[in-house]
């Protein structure tokens, strides 16, 4: 395992991800929804005959509390714990069953792998226990934990993957900032319906920091593995994630996180844990002491994510422009780059930007306009005019954000900007 650690195919810090500042947002965009107002941290879900499944990290709920909805949206009932008997008495002890993960096996059997406490070392292991129904109750299966690299800290948060071509994965941490050595996410074969180990472990991503809870999708052109950062007991808890074309990487890991507090203008306190199901993404935010749980949509632009509410950011130097220029080196502005010179009749920036679901989102325009009085753009959206923009007066360098309320189809939308009153060089827009 140390040998593969120093191979780490992708390594990077936690604090280069600069989150935006907070902004009240114009109504418009469609946050999370709440769906367990109570702690249900470290969410798994999946859907199954019409009835949706979640299940959570141990608490006053039990071992693996569940709870089941007949939509992704809800209404949710916690139904009781999963796993009463509690984690194997022959290696773990109660307490500390954090991050289960549950899959409904071809033979329509279920496997839950769960993080538990190690008697032995006092470190936390993975341990695998299977039941006939999705509600339990499930039994440990062996004597011994699926993976427990004690050397390196110990095993955490489990997720199986099984790959378009049938092959089962599991994806899991080492706990190394439990030991003070780096974390790293591994990829693992797994046969016997998650029960047996095939083959040795490929490391993913590595960090310094916190680096938990992966989760592991696969779209039409890359993989895409999703992670949690930072504390979860706070608001500095985030979710972001990497891409790479093969599981053997290399990853490349996102210029800006997918959610954070700030992408979320603080609707979702440290939004993480995240399950992703398809269109939608389940994730936990700290309220109160505790992690609820929330539902949103997601979409993929060209296999990338996008969640709904989540602000998504467009430089407007990358796009389109008529008639009006780059301005380079701008001061403070994104990129250092901004669009001037929309100066004219036929004067315009366009942008491309992806929207998950058809609906209410808000624009954001980062703008400096150093006129003498407030100024303005026409707002074309998809070819309808849609109203304007309008910009107060910062001074030329000194940049600040506008916002209005758009209605967005699903997939990809034109949102244009044209020449509106006075003057106004733009830095990018943001879409939430």
């Amino acid at each position: 395992m140390k040998r593969l650690l120093a191979a780490v195919l992708a390594v990077f810090s936690l604090s280069t991800f600069l989150a935006p500042a907070v902004h009240a947002a114009t109504t418009g965009a469609v946050y999370p929804s709440e769906i367990i107002g109570e702690n249900f941290p470290d969410p798994d879900v999946f859907e199954q005959n019409g009835t949706w499944y979640a299940y959570a990290t141990n608490g006053s709920r039990g071992t693996v509390p569940v709870a089941t909805a007949p939509s992704a949206n809800g209404p949710w009932m916690i139904r009781g714990d999963a796993m009463p008997g509690g984690p194997s008495s022959a290696w773990a002890q109660p307490g500390r069953t954090w991050a289960p993960d549950v899959y409904p096996n071809p033979d329509g059997t279920y496997t839950l792998t769960y993080t538990a406490w190690h008697k032995a070392s006092g470190r936390q292991c993975i341990g695998v226990a299977t039941a006939t129904s999705p509600l339990g109750p499930f039994q440990p299966v062996g004597t011994a934990p699926l993976i427990c690299p004690l050397d390196i800290g110990g095993a955490i948060d489990p997720n199986t993957f099984v790959a378009n071509d049938g092959t089962r994965y599991l994806v899991w941490k080492n706990d190394g900032n439990a030991v003070s050595q780096p974390s790293t996410l591994w990829l693992t074969k797994t046969a016997n319906n998650g029960q047996t180990l095939v083959g040795g472990n490929t490391a993913m991503l590595t960090s310094s920091g916190i680096i938990e809870a992966p989760d592991l999708v696969q779209r039409g052109s890359q993989y895409v593995l999703y992670f949690s950062g930072g504390g979860y007991s706070d608001c500095n808890y985030l979710t972001s994630y990497a891409t790479s074309k093969s599981l053997s990487g290399p990853w490349t890991t996102a210029y800006r996180p997918l959610m954070t507090t700030a992408t979320f203008d603080s609707h979702v306190c440290g939004p993480g844990g995240a399950d992703f199901v398809g269109d939608k993404v389940f994730l936990h935010g700290w309220v109160n002491g505790g992690r609820h749980l929330y539902v949103a949509d997601v979409g993929y632009a060209n296999d990338y994510p996008v969640v709904r509410g989540s602000r998504v950011r467009y430089e407007a130097e990358r796009g389109t422009l008529n008639h009006c220029s780059v301005r380079s080196n701008a001061a403070g502005a994104s990129d250092g780059k901004v669009v001037a010179y929309i100066d004219y009749a036929d004067s315009w920036v366009e942008s491309t930007v992806f929207a998950p679901v058809a609906g209410s989102y808000t624009l954001y325009v980062g703008y400096a306009n150093g006129s003498a009085s407030t100024a303005s753009h026409g707002l074309v959206v998809n070819g309808n005019n849609a109203g304007s923009v309008s910009y107060p007066v910062t001074g030329w360098d000194n940049w600040h954000e506008s916002s209005v309320p758009v209605t967005l189809n699903a997939g990809w939308n034109t949102i244009r900007l044209t020449k509106g009153a006075l003057y106004t060089e733009v830095d990018y827009l943001e879409v939430q």
